[in-house]
């Protein structure tokens, strides 16, 4: 029987795959990623399924699921505290928030505001994730990656990622790489980063930009993520979801002086304002757990955070979308601003 990708995404939907192929080591996953390109089968690169709405009918092609391992680290041990730090070489499919655990465990500094997210460590750098202040691309030193066009392993620092919001080289040619691995470059101590989130400071009892011990940090994170149901728990239908779905928008002075004086907005260095997709879907009549009656009860927004959008269980993507797109069709005829999905559709467009 063909694999379903509902029993590997987030969200818990999507239909079967025509082809299935587990890659636990690089060459697998070169390997079987190569041979569908020679045979003109299309590819889906399945990392840890968290930023995915996958169609009701499937995926016409193979779906190489990685599953690679492996973590290795160069520490320095000079004891200089200016310089102490740690490299740390990571396989694409080795879970992000085992990372981050191991990461607080061992000292080193950088990602512990990043604690809780779901997905593969090879996702990351794809979508340069981001929460309470901390992006990927702050401790990340390079990626390698596989590139299905010239059919070869190539290294992209930092600098050549072309990291911004929620974004990258990656995902702005989507497909071509396929992340074999990441290096992080993290600081070595006993204190998080500077708190760059006014929540996170709250709850941590510090002022923003002080420091706070890394397992107070991650544990603090992962309590406000637990609130807004973005831990993944399955128990919990308010975590089936693909995490927040819209993406916050950045506004031109004009579009931005246009909304409620009360609108969050936040000055960007290129001239935007960046407002709060929370705030302008809430503003547009979309409360937590909303339900539509064109969607159907089985999709809602979280009965905790309103850009989360749940399977309330037996959900079908049509349905999901057709909820997605009365929130962004709702959210534009208010306010004029058209919101844009974060997720990564597979076979469907909103």
């Amino acid at each position: 029987m063909p694999e379903a990708l509902s029993a590997h995404t987030s969200l818990r939907l999507g239909g079967p795959a025509q082809r299935w192929v587990r890659a636990t080591t690089e060459d697998e996953l070169v390997a079987a990623v190569g041979e569908a390109d020679a045979a003109g089968e299309p590819v889906l690169v399945l990392g840890g399924g968290s930023n995915l709405v996958v169609a009701d009918e499937g995926f016409p092609g193979t779906v190489v699921e990685v599953a690679t391992r492996g973590i290795t680290a160069d520490v320095d041990r000079s004891g200089d505290p200016s310089c102490s730090g740690a490299t740390v070489t990571v396989a694409a499919g080795e879970s992000w928030d085992d990372l981050v655990a191991e990461a607080v465990d061992r000292g080193w500094i950088g990602v512990e505001a990043l604690s809780g997210i779901p997905g593969s460590v090879g996702a990351t750098p794809i979508q340069n994730v981001g929460a309470y202040g901390q992006d990927v691309s702050q401790t990340i030193a390079r990626v390698r990656v596989w590139d299905r066009v010239l059919r070869g392993v190539r290294t992209f620092a930092a600098a050549d990622c072309h990291f911004g919001y929620r974004t990258s080289r990656f995902k702005a040619d989507p497909g071509r790489h396929v992340v074999l691995d990441v290096t992080f470059q993290l600081r070595q101590g006993v204190l998080g980063a500077p708190v760059a989130y006014a929540e996170l400071a709250r709850t941590l009892g510090v002022a923003e930009g002080g420091r706070a011990p890394l397992r107070d940090v991650r544990e603090a994170v992962l309590g406000l993520r637990r609130g807004k149901g973005m831990v993944l728990d399955p128990d919990d239908h308010d975590t089936w979801s693909a995490g927040s779905f819209f993406t916050n928008p950045f506004l031109t002075p004009e579009q931005a002086a246009a909304l409620p004086a009360e609108a969050p907005r936040w000055e960007q260095p290129d001239g935007t304002l960046k407002s709060s997709a929370a705030w302008l879907i809430e503003r547009s009549g979309f409360g937590k757990g909303y339900t539509s009656t064109a969607a159907g009860d089985r999709v809602g927004l979280s009965t905790k955070h309103t850009l989360a959008l749940t399977n309330r269980g037996g959900a079908t993507t049509a349905e999901l979308l057709t909820l997605a797109r009365e929130i962004r069709d709702g959210v534009e005829a208010s306010y004029g601003v058209r919101l844009v999905n974060e997720p990564v559709t597979i076979g469907c467009t909103l």
